[in-house]
């Protein structure tokens, strides 16, 4: 994917001078998706550490998976069949305990594909199904598009830190909206995924 990458700067970095040089600044593109994982896993780790700083989320599910003997992620029907006491024990508030529990329940019915079923979906197939759950966000269903399924043309007009990065890279005093920066953001196709990875280090003004 290192190519793909390299084109993918190269194009951003022809777009004006100053994408020139935040690519130049920041370097080659790094990004280190995480493709071995199973949606199902992939969803809950991304809500057990929604709003949280990293370590935060690191304990949570540490303990979390502690539950289940700390080896292997637990599956779905382990999941359900646990006390929900002591789901919440392990530091979940209510609200992300009822989603983790509705994402294994989807995932037994259906609704949260396989990896396999996943990879031959569309991106906006897969948002619209996967925030039908409760508590999952368009952002959220991005971030596993990004980082397990390596979809290279996503970007999180939501995301607080793209939408900075670009106020950051033309120096503007307000940051765009999520409707004007999908718009800005449409000659970055087919490697918006990538332009996001340069926006979120941006260095400060």
């Amino acid at each position: 994917m290192s190519n793909i990458f390299e084109q993918a700067s190269l194009q951003l970095s022809g777009l004006d001078p100053d994408w020139a040089r935040l690519v130049g600044q920041v370097g080659p593109c790094l990004h280190a998706p995480k493709p071995a994982r199973e949606p199902y896993e992939a969803l809950i780790r991304a809500i057990a550490y929604q709003q949280l700083h990293a370590k935060a989320g690191d304990a949570i599910l540490g303990r979390f998976l502690a539950l289940y003997g700390g080896s292997a992620f637990p599956s779905a029907e382990h999941v359900l069949a646990t006390d929900p006491d002591l789901q919440r024990a392990c530091g979940f508030s209510a609200t992300k305990l009822a989603t983790i529990r509705a994402i294994a329940q989807a995932t037994l019915d259906g609704v949260v594909p396989s990896r396999t079923e996943a990879l031959g979906l569309d991106d906006e197939v897969l948002i619209t199904r996967l925030t039908s759950l409760k508590g999952i966000g368009r952002w959220t269903v991005e971030m596993f598009l990004i980082y397990t399924l390596e979809r290279l043309d996503i970007l999180p007009v939501d995301d607080f830190g793209v939408r900075e990065g670009y106020r950051r890279l033309k120096q503007l005093t307000k940051a765009p909206t999520p409707r004007h920066l999908r718009d800005l953001g449409q000659p970055w196709a087919p490697y918006r995924t990538v332009a996001a990875w340069y926006l979120w280090r941006c260095p400060p003004l």
